[in-house]
């Protein structure tokens, strides 16, 4: 009888809860309706009565495109030409002017230059923002309106409006269009360093990180010889998913590297590192700063949870979501932030950044007349420049051309924190660690 009771109780329950949820749910699918009742009403009456007649598609695209971006800066509709436009690019060639931009207060602001681009050649800064384009305010426009206006043939010129914090009046910048061929990862050896500097995540990124570092270890005898690796993730806007997590995993043993989670708890994802270090366990240095996003800040966090590498630089710029581009019917696609992205620790970086271990601000280029000025610094004498000096009788010839060797790194690494500060540091980071390890 108590069972019973229970089953009536519940079934009482359920019946008296039923109704007003029913009943709800009525209303607000009502309340929809209307409201597309309503589009449809405005979409007739801007096509009956609109001063100019207007392209049917033109309008339905637009408020597509307006549904999308009023979700957050990284949602919006990508109409067949853009939509194969990505497609080239995440193979990586494309024309334009070279840089990664957001939308920020209604202007376009520069995520990050791309290495080796007109912009970067002329001089555009992660952080910029973009206010007019061949005089033309992009206030008010959506960010592929504003992207749109930057397009142009390969060859022809743009003046783009920039306003620099730092800088009280804007200024413009002539820039000359291209082909942009990204190459997504160089390699360069720094003494017993490798640096390995990541431009973007898109389909090459990993086997070109693969094949470099082999390439700069070869350079330096095996990679037995190698004290440490620096990965240059400095001006990296992101890319591809897979590709963070390929690049994450190269360098870990084990452990998580990223998991996502969006609205729908079944649909969260967890990613794991496979067993085998491609340095072999060697210190690592990870060079982020304010232009490092999305997928940049993926492989940096994961590094940097597990302590796998020191993070030096600037704060990361904050992009802690996930955009799932979704073909749709017509060509078209649609670019929809589907989930957040949370490091090992389980934080997550959205509007925060990945704060480095070690902050160091890159310091800004001195003027000519400095560097004119910094030369008539005068040089002080030593003991060997003394005539009569005594010789030094206690160092064998193997001795003094090791001496003479370590000389010579000496000023490499001074004439390096001239050209890249933020990576001279990490590279003495990691002779820093490999003298420990000989002592």
């Amino acid at each position: 009888m108590a069972a019973l009771g229970g089953t009536l109780a519940g079934a009482v329950l359920t019946t008296q809860l039923a109704g007003p949820l029913l009943a709800q749910q009525a209303e607000q699918q009502s309340s929809v309706y209307q409201q597309l009742d309503l589009f449809g009403d405005i979409f007739e009456r801007i096509r009956a009565q609109y001063v100019e007649e207007v392209d049917s598609s033109d309008l339905i695209e637009a408020a597509i495109n307006g549904m999308l971006t009023s979700l957050d800066p990284h949602s919006s509709y990508l109409a067949p030409q853009d939509f194969d436009d990505m497609q080239v690019q995440t193979r990586g060639e494309f024309g334009g002017l070279g840089i990664e931009v957001t939308q920020e207060e209604g202007f376009v602001k520069v995520v990050s230059p791309i290495d080796g681009t007109p912009a970067a050649a002329a001089g555009i800064e992660a952080g910029d923002f973009i206010t007019h384009v061949d005089g033309e305010s992009v206030l008010g426009l959506t960010l592929d309106e504003a992207v749109d206006l930057m397009r142009g043939p390969v060859g022809s010129e743009i003046v783009i409006t920039v306003v620099r914090e730092g800088r009280s009046d804007p200024f413009d910048v002539t820039i000359v269009r291209d082909t942009i061929t990204l190459t997504a990862v160089r390699s360069r050896t720094v003494g017993d360093t490798v640096v390995l500097r990541v431009t973007t995540f898109n389909d090459q990124t990993y086997p070109n990180l693969k094949e470099e570092l082999n390439k700069a270890a070869e350079e330096l005898g095996g990679m037995d010889k190698v004290n440490g690796v620096v990965l240059d993730l400095r001006n990296n806007p992101g890319g591809l998913l897979t590709q963070a997590i390929k690049v994450s995993d190269a360098f870990l043993n084990a452990g998580e590297i990223v998991s996502t989670r969006g609205r729908d708890p079944q649909d969260s994802e967890r990613y794991n590192a496979d067993e085998g270090d491609l340095t072999g366990g060697k210190p690592m240095v990870v060079l982020i700063n304010g232009g490092s996003a999305s997928a940049s800040e993926i492989v940096t966090g994961a590094l940097q949870d597990h302590r796998r590498a020191v993070v030096v630089g600037t704060k990361s710029f904050g992009k802690g979501s996930v955009q799932t581009v979704i073909p749709l019917s017509g060509n078209g696609a649609m670019r929809l932030t589907t989930a957040r992205y949370y490091t090992p620790s389980g934080r997550s970086i959205q509007a925060l950044g990945i704060s480095p271990d070690i902050i160091v601000e890159q310091p800004p280029r001195e003027p000519a007349a400095a560097e004119d000025s910094a030369e008539e610094t005068p040089q002080f004498r030593s003991e060997a420049d003394l005539r009569g000096r005594l010789s030094n009788d206690s160092m064998t010839e193997e001795e003094r051309k090791q001496a003479e060797e370590e000389a010579r790194k000496a000023e490499e690494a001074a004439k390096l924190r001239e050209e890249d500060y933020q990576l001279a540091y990490a590279v003495d980071i990691l002779r820093g660690l490999s003298v420990l390890e000989t002592e």
